[in-house]
């Protein structure tokens, strides 16, 4: 760490965010003294309710009720706004009202890969929210129905969680890149009622068909009514292989020749949306997060801890099947148009996302540390090659920014504006630390907890670790939040979720990150404390690459790591074989087709080793978290607890991971 900090801000473009604003407004409102974002903080973790009360007076479209904004004790029974009614969907469709240009002006643009664009202005998106949402009402989805998408980052993706939205519906989704096997892994617990598929994607200068894919996945799911077919490869495909299905445009005319509907508002603790979980321990979790608490959440998120503005270009490298998708679209509640992007971002040229930052004007550039470690490797300099007079912002996040990291984008990219590493969840939606635009960025620190999240570090014996910069712990949240789940999908009773967040410090959100606070009041996350995954940027379940590896005859069982390696994480794949079967390249090229065709080109492990015996725990799981302390030469905890602990000695020294 340094005391020399990278970036400060002027104090003209400190007064001129947000955030200042909003101090002030709370300061004068409340009678209190906040001299700085630092204040703001800590007193927006002391008065919760008072705290997301200011937020949804000033950015919140519903009926607020009558009732305290919180209400409840403890983490797991606190209620917010328990009679207030929202719909996500009507929030942001409101940006229009907001984004300073008339209803003609451009509220998506869409650039393929290949340079194939499309745009929606604020007319025609809310036109097509609603004639989507019309065909699902008459299409029988009403109320808490689901509807799945699998689907390339497009504006149709978009439109369909709107249309959904607007009903009630619950949205779903993920991306084409995953296989058959994945998608029915998250689809099939939740049994949509509709699905919203392609006939394929382009990456990497490939066209990738799904059209038969996508005909497995409904057959699978019996629940679905109809299949709705967005053509990318082709403008008019032949669904004959479909049973019910029928073209994205055919549903946008029918539902456009229906009545508007009314936008369904819902109370906060009703779903809106599920994510998955990264399936370490079993098939992905279905996490239910409320519309409202998104809204309320990303609110925070993006007009105080971003800076985002009415009239700002929003983009975000993302997919659908990432959280930050649907952060990224909140955006439009903020009066921003959205960027969307498809494809690889350095095809045709490694510069091409920068290409478009000049060209489309964006203020606000999301992407991960991957790629920002990869631009830097590969010697782009966009600070020499392009304007960037409109970039005011770029966030980091998917995994730490290491440091160097940070010194390419100030050193490389621009020097003047702000870097907001940013670091959350699945679970939330959301973040629980990310940047500060009125306070100064220090080289390798998350500048400080989000605004109304009561962050701290505990040691293993549930001490704060705040007066201790530097000495690792747990990264834990002791106050609550309205982007809390509302619980996993069939978890009745909650156990399921309670242990996921609440059995390690009884009451207190345990979020499985390792992360250490610094002399800045800001903070650095080394990584999991859990066995996931964490390879480029993308969190990877090591339950998925299991299921699919070990349907291998050669293989018996397998387990996997993240080793760290070149400032980033690898996945490392340990296979104990059949008898009689040896390694060689022809069995890995088999293992790593596997798991790109039926999970994703992520889930493809960079080392493959055969062993002969992985390590068990007493109660026959694997000792993934042992492994990866050998491998990176850490002292193995808990031995007593391994059935096999001789085992570990296979993984000691392996002379593959040298290179």
């Amino acid at each position: 760490m340094t005391d020399t900090p990278l970036w400060t801000p002027t104090p003209e473009q400190k007064r001129c965010t947000q955030v200042d604003a909003f101090r002030r407004e709370v300061a004068a409102s409340h009678g209190i003294d906040l001299p700085d974002t630092t204040a703001l903080q800590s007193w927006s973790t002391t008065q919760v309710g008072d705290f997301w009360d200011a937020v949804f007076s000033r950015w919140i479209v519903g009926d607020r009720g009558e009732q305290p904004a919180r209400v409840g004790g403890d983490m797991e029974s606190t209620r917010f706004f328990p009679d207030a009614a929202v719909n996500y969907a009507e929030n942001l469709l409101a940006g229009a009202s907001q984004s300073g240009a008339d209803s003609g002006g451009t509220a998506v643009t869409f650039i393929r890969e290949d340079d194939i664009r499309r745009t929606l202005s604020w007319a025609e998106l809310t036109d097509h929210a609603y004639a989507f949402a019309a065909f699902l009402r008459a299409n029988g989805v009403g109320p808490g129905d689901r509807v799945a998408a699998w689907l390339p980052n497009t504006p149709e993706v978009l439109v369909a969680m709107l249309g959904t939205s607007l009903i009630g519906g619950v949205f779903t989704s993920t991306s084409p890149d995953f296989g058959v096997a994945g998608v029915l892994d998250r689809f099939g617990q939740v049994q949509p009622k509709v699905l919203i598929g392609t006939d394929g994607y382009v990456y990497a200068g490939k066209h990738q068909p799904r059209l038969e894919r996508l005909a497995e996945v409904a057959t699978a799911l019996p629940t679905v009514q109809v299949t709705v077919v967005i053509g990318e490869l082709e403008t008019s495909p032949d669904l004959a292989v479909l049973t019910s299905g029928l073209l994205w445009s055919d549903a946008l005319r029918a539902g456009s020749n229906l009545p508007r509907p009314e936008p369904v508002r819902l109370p906060v603790s009703a779903p809106g949306f599920i994510l998955y979980s990264s399936g370490t321990t079993g098939a992905p979790k279905c996490i239910v997060h409320s519309g409202a608490g998104l809204a309320l959440k990303h609110a925070v998120e993006q007009r105080l801890q971003c800076d985002i503005r009415a009239g700002d270009a929003v983009f975000y490298f993302t997919t659908c099947g990432w959280m930050m998708w649907n952060w990224l679209v909140s955006a439009l509640a903020c009066g921003a148009s959205l960027v969307l992007y498809d494809g690889s971002p350095f095809h045709p040229v490694p510069d091409r996302l920068w290409d478009l930052v000049d060209e489309l004007g964006i203020t606000f550039f999301g992407t991960s540390a991957k790629y920002i470690d990869a631009s830097r490797k590969a010697g782009v300099c966009p600070r020499d090659s392009h304007r960037l007079d409109t970039l005011r912002t770029i966030a980091s996040t998917g995994s730490p920014l290491v440091d160097e990291g940070f010194e390419y984008v100030y050193g490389s990219i621009k020097a003047d504006l702000h870097l907001a590493s940013i670091s959350g969840g699945t679970d939330i939606c959301g973040c629980f630390v990310a940047g500060d635009p009125t306070r100064p960025v220090y080289r390798g620190e998350i500048q400080g907890p989000v605004l109304g999240m009561a962050v701290d570090v505990y040691d293993e014996d549930g001490k704060s670790l705040r007066d201790s910069p530097g000495s690792r712990g747990e990264l834990v949240c002791t106050e609550p939040f309205p982007s809390m789940p509302v619980g996993f999908w069939n978890d009745p009773e909650g156990q399921r979720y309670h242990n996921a967040y609440f059995s390690r410090f009884p009451g207190i959100w345990a979020h499985g990150d390792f992360a250490s606070w610094t002399s800045h009041h800001g903070l650095v996350i080394h990584g999991r404390s859990d066995a996931t995954l964490n390879a480029g940027g993308v969190r990877i379940g090591t339950a998925e690459i299991y299921r699919q590896v070990e349907r291998l005859p050669e293989v018996l069982e397998a387990l996997a790591i993240g080793q760290s390696w070149d400032d980033d994480t690898r996945i490392v794949l340990f296979v104990r074989l059949a008898e009689g079967v040896t390694i060689d390249d022809e069995l890995k090229a088999t293992i790593k087709k596997t798991l790109r065709e039926n999970c994703s080109p992520r889930h493809v492990p960079a080392k493959i080793v055969a062993v002969d015996d992985l390590p068990r725990t007493r109660s026959n799981k694997l000792a993934e978290l042992a492994v990866a302390d050998v491998v990176h030469g850490r002292e193995v905890r808990n031995k007593e607890a391994l059935a096999n602990p001789e085992s570990l000695e296979y993984f000691r020294d392996v002379p593959q991971l040298s290179t």
